[in-house]
């Protein structure tokens, strides 16, 4: 058994005693009565005291926190409910409550989040941007540690059950989008219902900074896998989840190693934000250092993976590539991307990308042979991450409003064929 998660545990107790005097000094240090509190020297403690606060602290699940929208320039209370639910997965959608604002019929989105550390709150941008306009859906992945050892195993094949699952409740008419490491199980489901001539595969699939093709463009990330193969994950990076938790004895990738790897990737870029906070507190820039403390509530929420989700990822998308080289299966059955023929593709790369490189999301256009040319788009976005393609004021104004034109159309597209349809008959 790897103890890597008792140490984990028994080092954030530890150091628990510290953070409990250090709040309780930033307080003292805050305190109106207090008159230290407008010295810089009082600024200056305080400042210390939460940035160790902060950074010892264990950060829990963030809420979506969307409660109104605008729609058709009126503002709507919106309403999160669970319309599918397994061990795994609950499927949250954003009711709005139109009433008599309610405008002609919206298409429904459904946003697959990534299962790949953070919660799907990180798409809390996304969903924002498409609330007005769409009827949003969003899959909200359970953190494995919460799941009991009796609710059995979850891989990759798995997840892709569910995405067919919640393809064939929200029906043929739904948008699919994958953010990142969801593209493949998602081409994957579509590739799948497809091929077995189900009339429910989805209207279209928008993929976004998704890992199809790791060869073109290898980041560091790619590089890694790729050197270290997936024995070598297998024995460094899976632990056991204890005793204090609902999923214990699962076997899982923690959460707290993968944001070990996310610093690592940007390090200066994390300890400059920090020595920028300490800065705004020590200078009373308050509004600046509450955005930073926004961005690090939601960056540092992580969650665990089954283990045999992690490996079957990295061993299929990373190490064997077998998705683009036509050797993908799921459930015994080859995943045939030629078979995908009605399911319009949009794909989006951020031109800076060290996560997913250009040219990896973008591959899916070469693979589905048999979709036609007018069915396909594709959109690089200039002067942007992995982390500008869903979130931030580019993919607000740019990326955004591409992909609701895309749907736009392919919607009208649908509705020629049904009207057509029906003059016929």
């Amino acid at each position: 058994m790897n103890l890597a998660y008792y140490w984990y545990e028994a080092a954030h107790a530890a150091v628990g005693p510290a953070r409990m005097l250090s709040d309780a000094t930033r307080l003292l240090f805050n305190n109106p009565a207090n008159p230290l509190t407008y010295t810089t020297y009082g600024r200056t403690i305080s400042a210390a005291c939460e940035l160790f606060e902060r950074s010892t602290r264990r950060y829990s699940k963030p809420e979506f926190g969307l409660s109104t929208t605008l729609v058709g320039g009126e503002r709507v209370a919106v309403r999160e409910r669970v319309v599918w639910e397994r061990p795994f997965c609950s499927l949250l959608h954003f009711e709005r409550a139109l009433g008599h604002a309610k405008p002609v019929r919206q298409p429904k989105l459904l946003i697959v989040a990534p299962m790949s550390g953070h919660y799907a709150t990180l798409l809390r941008g996304t969903v924002e941007a498409f609330l007005p306009t769409h009827e949003v859906y969003i899959t909200d992945w359970a953190d494995a540690r919460t799941v009991p050892l009796a609710e059995g195993r979850f891989d990759l094949d798995d997840y892709i059950d569910y995405v067919i699952s919640m393809l064939h409740v929200l029906g043929p008419d739904v948008h699919v989008m994958a953010v990142c490491q969801p593209a493949v199980p998602v081409i994957a489901a579509v590739a799948r219902v497809e091929a077995e001539g189900d009339s429910r595969a989805p209207r279209s699939m928008i993929l976004m900074g998704g890992p199809i093709d790791t060869r073109r463009s290898p980041t560091a990330v790619n590089q890694l896998a790729k050197e270290r193969g997936t024995d070598w994950f297998r024995r460094n990076c899976i632990v056991t989840v204890p005793m204090s938790y609902p999923g214990f004895m699962r076997d899982v990738y923690p959460g707290f190693l993968q944001l070990s790897g996310f610093m690592a990737m940007n390090l200066d870029r994390h300890l400059t934000a920090h020595w920028e906070m300490f800065n705004h507190l020590v200078e009373g820039d308050g509004d600046s250092a509450e955005k930073h403390r926004e961005f690090y509530d939601e960056y540092l929420a992580v969650m665990d993976l089954t283990a045999e989700f992690y490996l079957q990822t990295v061993d299929t998308v990373f190490v064997r590539h077998a998705l683009p080289k036509g050797r993908m299966m799921h459930r015994d059955k080859p995943v045939d991307l030629a078979a995908i023929r009605r399911t319009a593709l949009m794909t989006v790369e951020g031109e800076k990308d060290d996560i997913s490189g250009v040219g990896q999301t973008k591959a899916a256009h070469d693979l589905c042979v048999n979709l036609p040319d007018d069915l396909k788009v594709h959109h690089l976005q200039k002067g942007v991450g992995h982390y500008g393609v869903f979130n931030g004021s580019r993919f607000r104004a740019e990326i955004a409003p591409r992909i609701a034109d895309f749907i736009a159309t392919i919607e009208a597209e649908a509705g020629g064929r049904k009207g057509r349809r029906l003059a016929a008959e």
